[in-house]
């Protein structure tokens, strides 16, 4: 299916694209090639293909999910920027100025 001049013209003023003369004939070519493209594959018998029939791999290959042991507290306290009887240490996000009845 090839496009016209004036249909080229009409798609650029429903987008609201203000085009030159070497635009509109440049997009009328490439509209006309993807129309043509699509009119291709509208062409090819899928019946035997169900809807959700995909390329895709259905499930990812995954590793085994085992447990393992973790590693030792002292271990994940090192790098804590602050630590309070062998827990991270975490400044308060609200300050009690801040928290609903507060200056009651």
């Amino acid at each position: 299916m090839s496009l016209t001049r004036e249909e080229v013209e009409h798609i650029a003023a429903l987008a609201r694209l203000d085009l030159s003369a070497e635009e509109i004939e440049r997009y009328q070519r490439q509209l006309s090639d993807i129309l043509e493209y699509a009119a291709r594959l509208q062409a090819l018998d899928t019946s035997g293909v169900p809807p959700t029939a995909s390329a895709l791999a259905l499930a990812p290959d995954l590793r085994a999910d085992e447990a393992r042991p973790g590693l030792p507290r002292e271990r994940l306290l090192e790098n804590a920027p602050a630590v309070t009887d062998a827990q991270f240490h975490v400044p308060p996000a609200l300050g009690a100025a801040t928290l609903p009845g507060a200056d009651e």
